[in-house]
């Protein structure tokens, strides 16, 4: 069953205009069995949870008899990323990623590449003792800071 969470949103500079502009974040959510995962929507316009409900609901239909993707609530995103112009925030769009520590000297880049999770695990045709696990990814996570050149307790 899908949840949606309300919207938050942040306003931040624009490097082409230098004027403020509103970013509204909006979430995804997708539980089947025991698997969980979640997706960060973008969009510069303001919809209230309920028009939101709708527009989910609406891409929901349209990828009903079968998607692509990986997961419902990414082919959800791509509906609404091309009929509503809001932008999903996925690994494979991030520009840099730092593993941040309390010691300023291990504070360092973190390598940006999604690991090949191997095959299908549907896949009937492949025998899971041929897997190697140690291929196989430990996590993936999106890491981001909102805090554009400015008071951060506006965030």
């Amino acid at each position: 069953m899908s949840r949606v969470t309300l919207p938050m949103w942040t306003t931040s500079i624009s490097s082409r205009s230098g004027y403020r502009e509103d970013m509204y974040f909006y979430e995804l959510h997708e539980a089947e069995g025991d698997i969980f995962s979640d997706l960060i929507l973008v969009h510069e316009e303001r919809f209230e949870p309920d028009e939101f409900l709708e527009l989910v609901k609406a891409a929901n239909r349209k990828v009903h008899d079968g998607f692509e993707e990986d997961t419902l609530i990414e082919a959800v995103a791509r509906v609404l990323e091309e009929e509503q112009g809001f932008t999903t925030v996925l690994d494979e769009r991030l520009t840099a990623s730092v593993l941040v520590t309390t010691n300023e000297d291990e504070t360092q880049l973190s390598v940006l590449e999604v690991a090949d999770a191997g095959p299908d695990w549907g896949d009937e045709d492949i025998d899971e003792n041929d897997i190697d696990e140690d291929d196989l990814p430990d996590y993936r996570a999106v890491i981001a800071e909102l805090r554009p050149n400015r008071d951060p307790s506006l965030n």
